[in-house]
């Protein structure tokens, strides 16, 4: 029987990662495929495409006659050109996730999705449900906004996807139907391409959308509201740092405990959760209940959180030296990041700045001022940073740096380390994109760890002489 895609034209806007692994499965799907990307030099790359059938065009701005249906890349903006004429000409828009849905459907047994969005956490709690799966034995595989593309993870046919979706991939998603999903947090990000944050959470709240388990955070405002797009035939359950009621996995007496799947259960211990701190307790949490969801027992739950792993640029120790700790926290890109992390430690030199989305952060400021002893800015909104910390914590000593890319860290790493004292730690927390002076928050949690070694190796001698 031919598959919905056998045939059709399909026109994949996109050259990056996403792109290549869609324009792939199309075209193992009999899909007729053109590929497009503002940047030519991006679809020289996709050379072995061209030699499958694949048609490689530059710069389009609408698509070519004929055409049936478009996979957009999830950075892509519902007002590009391209999009913009496809949505005029009545052709279907979708992303590289709604496409690995389709396909997965068309499957006599399709894989089971465990969905995770939200503000913050989002990599690390799909992390800590694959290492919790894999510990159950279960035959799982992160994907996603973490790093593979959904597509790619269904097409090797997995049992169980952890999939972390970020707001711009459910934008483009109207049919994918989770098993089960949560929404971590929501805090203002992406505000420049979502226009408000009502519309920011609007795109999130897709994400439990055809659930048969919800979880929510009911220490959050937000996900507790979002959650109620779940259908009316949901089991619902959240989770809480507090002491859990029934239906609630939560925190007592330094356990992890689950009420919601079992009567007052003992997951595992709060030194089981690594990284330590608030934030990742109540990524565990989720973790927990989306695995929970599936059946999975409490000694693997332990199991896995003891091994999880975290990644890079997450609360990472690079260098101790002279009572100083110099933690990269890169991931942290926006300001609900960076207050979680800010949290974690009582005396903290700041390194912060970058590009903004839209986002404020006098709150963040004000809620952490009594724990700042010195702030380094950087990158383009670093004037906004400044201001806030004027009007909240003006006895804090700032020193801005005009330089970019690796030598501007470079400065920014040399001026904390000359307000570091010890029992304080030298933070990497941005709460700012990075693209203004790097390629990803990846390359600049490098900067800052090369910049640390380079500080430590020129001046070894102890703080505070």
């Amino acid at each position: 029987m031919a598959g919905r895609f056998e045939g059709r034209n399909v026109l994949v806007a996109g050259a990056g990662v996403s792109g290549r692994s869609a324009a792939e499965a199309l075209l193992a799907a009999g899909a007729a495929v053109t590929v497009t990307d503002a940047s030519a030099d991006r679809l020289v790359a996709l050379a072995s495409l061209q030699a499958q059938g694949a048609e490689l065009v530059a710069g389009l701005v609408e698509p070519p006659a004929g055409t049936d249906l478009v996979v957009t890349s999830p950075g892509w903006r519902p007002d590009a050109p391209l999009l913009a004429a496809a949505v005029a000409a009545g052709v279907e828009v979708i992303g590289e996730v709604e496409l690995a849905w389709r396909l997965d459907q068309e499957k006599e047994v399709p894989a089971r999705w465990l969905a995770v969005t939200g503000t913050n956490g989002k990599t690390t709690t799909v992390s800590m449900l694959e290492s919790i799966l894999r510990a159950a034995g279960v035959d799982v595989v992160a994907c996603g906004n973490v790093g593979l593309p959904v597509v790619d993870a269904v097409r090797a046919g997995h049992e169980v996807l952890a999939v972390e979706l970020s707001s711009f991939q459910l934008h483009w998603s109207d049919s994918v139907a989770a098993f089960a999903a949560v929404v971590l947090n929501l805090a203002a990000d992406h505000l420049d391409w979502h226009g408000s944050l009502d519309a920011y959470g609007d795109a999130k709240a897709k994400v439990y959308a055809g659930n048969s388990v919800a979880v929510a955070n009911a220490d959050d405002e937000w996900s507790t509201r979002l959650s109620a797009a779940a259908a009316a035939d949901a089991r619902r359950v959240s989770f809480t740092l507090g002491a859990p009621a029934e239906g609630q996995l939560g925190v007592a007496g330094g356990s992890l405990v689950d009420r919601a799947f079992g009567d007052g259960v003992v997951l595992a211990g709060l030194a089981d959760v690594n990284p330590a701190g608030p934030h990742n307790v109540a990524n565990a949490l989720a973790a927990a209940a989306l695995a929970r969801a599936c059946g999975v027992e409490p000694a693997a739950v332990a199991d896995g959180l003891r091994t999880f792993q975290p990644g890079a640029h997450r609360s990472v120790v690079v260098a101790a030296a002279a009572g100083v700790s110099y933690v990269d926290d890169s991931k942290a890109t926006n300001p609900h990041a960076a207050d979680a992390a800010l949290r974690a430690h009582p005396q903290v030199v700041w390194i912060a700045g970058g590009l903004l989305k839209g986002a404020e952060v006098d709150e963040l400021v004000a809620a952490n001022a009594d724990r700042l002893t010195a702030a380094v800015l950087i990158g383009r909104d670093r004037g906004r940073f400044a201001a806030a910390l004027a009007r909240h914590a003006p006895d804090v000593p700032v020193r801005e740096v005009a330089a970019g890319d690796d030598a501007g860290m470079l400065e920014a790493v040399r001026a904390a380390d000359e307000f570091a004292r010890p029992g304080s730690v030298v933070l990497l927390a941005p709460a700012a994109a990075s693209m203004d002076m790097f390629t990803d928050y990846a390359h600049r949690g490098r900067a800052f760890a090369d910049a640390v070694r380079a500080v430590l190796a020129d001046a070894p001698a102890a703080h505070g002489g």
